[in-house]
């Protein structure tokens, strides 16, 4: 197809905003052919739904499930992917998002029927999407594990397309799990309607963006805005960042601009606004890299976001999370005076560690032994 994933992979190794790669070539091309065929692909309509669990099935294309190391550029595949495949409807979703979502639907379905929730909610979702695009598909919560399993079936079976990256194969998810048996079938439902394909690459080329770069900008104005909208450029790989919304819970939160796993953000969006620590949460686990300005000078008036601020960082420490920021100033100067003054030291410290080359070279907790992403 025209200007389909492997075309745009080209252009961007041809413009020198990547360099060349095997591995990453391979996984264009086999995104490109199922671009071609989901370009063919007659999804069902809602009103097929009679298919789930045990109807026969129509020729569903065969997704895709990427998997390895830190860095190999999983994300931005599937990124270039998902824009460029013409077929609705579609969504792009970090799989911890997805299953809270998941949660909240079963729980719905309880609180006003009886019986099995999972067909109902199986079928709400592909109502929305009949293609998912999963960034950072890992298992660690039973209470996901356990369903998994019968609500993918449901969802293959009514015709759904996945396209998936994780760190790990198939055959690691989830292991050495709490009633892991229950779990396998997930696993076998993955193998049998994905193409399973191992993203090995020479180097980690998110950490070689990152690594010698500028990641603290200070004083925040023209100049550091200037700087940090270079940085997002480099990053993203000359993409086009677009605004996203992420859902906790029955609220959303703004992205204000997103493209290739890396997020822009100003600080009175994260720090000036009602956040809590799940919050914070939900948008690590869904980026890859925070670019965070204008963090000022906060004076005792402002504990709030002086809290709030202590909580983001220690999230996306906890969290492995790159962090490129403009400030007014020096982190040990951003909040010297007033309420929780004293637990600002350790952000001042964690500030800078995250600019270490240790803590970029960092996986996120939880990720295989080789990283993450």
């Amino acid at each position: 197809m025209e200007n389909g994933p492997l075309q745009s992979y080209r252009s961007m190794v041809a413009d020198g905003h990547i360099r060349p790669d095997p591995a990453q070539l391979l996984a264009a091309g086999k995104l490109e052919l199922l671009a071609n065929r989901l370009a063919q692909y007659d999804a069902p309509a809602k009103s097929d739904f009679f298919s789930f669990f045990g109807g026969k099935r129509g020729e569903v294309p065969e997704g895709l499930y990427m998997f390895g190391g830190v860095g190999r550029g999983k994300t931005m595949l599937m990124d270039l992917f998902f824009e460029d495949v013409p077929f609705a409807p579609k969504r792009r979703v970090h799989f911890h998002e997805f299953m809270a979502e998941v949660h909240e639907l079963i729980a719905r379905f309880r609180s006003l029927h009886e019986g099995d929730p999972i067909p109902a909610t199986a079928q709400a979702i592909v109502s929305e999407a009949r293609l998912l695009c999963f960034d950072e598909l890992h298992v660690t919560d039973i209470a996901d594990a356990m369903i998994l399993g019968r609500l993918f079936k449901g969802l293959f079976e009514a015709g759904l397309v996945m396209v998936a990256t994780s760190n790990l194969q198939p055959g690691e998810l989830y292991k050495d799990g709490l009633n892991r048996p229950l779990f396998e079938p997930f696993i076998e439902i993955l193998e049998d309607r994905m193409d399973v394909l191992q993203l090995e690459a020479a180097a980690d080329y998110r950490l070689e963006k990152l690594q010698g770069a500028q990641l603290y900008f200070t004083p925040a104005g023209k100049k550091s805005a200037k700087a940090m909208r270079e940085t997002f450029t480099r990053l993203t790989g000359y993409k086009k960042g677009r605004p996203a919304t992420l859902k906790v819970k029955s609220r959303e939160i703004a992205i204000p601009e997103t493209a290739m796993g890396v997020a822009l953000f100003d600080f009175d969006d994260l720090c000036g606004q009602p956040l809590g620590a799940h919050d914070y949460l939900v948008i690590a686990h869904a980026y890859h890299i925070l670019m965070i300005e204008n963090v000022p000078v906060m004076k005792p008036e402002h504990r709030n976001q002086a809290r709030r601020f202590v909580n983001l960082i220690d999230t996306l420490y906890d969290a492995g999370v790159r962090l490129v920021l403009s400030a007014q100033a020096q982190p040990d100067a951003l909040y010297a005076i007033g309420d929780g003054a004293e637990l600002f030291e350790r952000t001042a410290s964690r500030l800078i560690e995250m600019r270490s080359k240790d803590y970029l070279a960092r996986a996120r907790p939880g990720a295989a032994p080789d990283g993450a992403g």
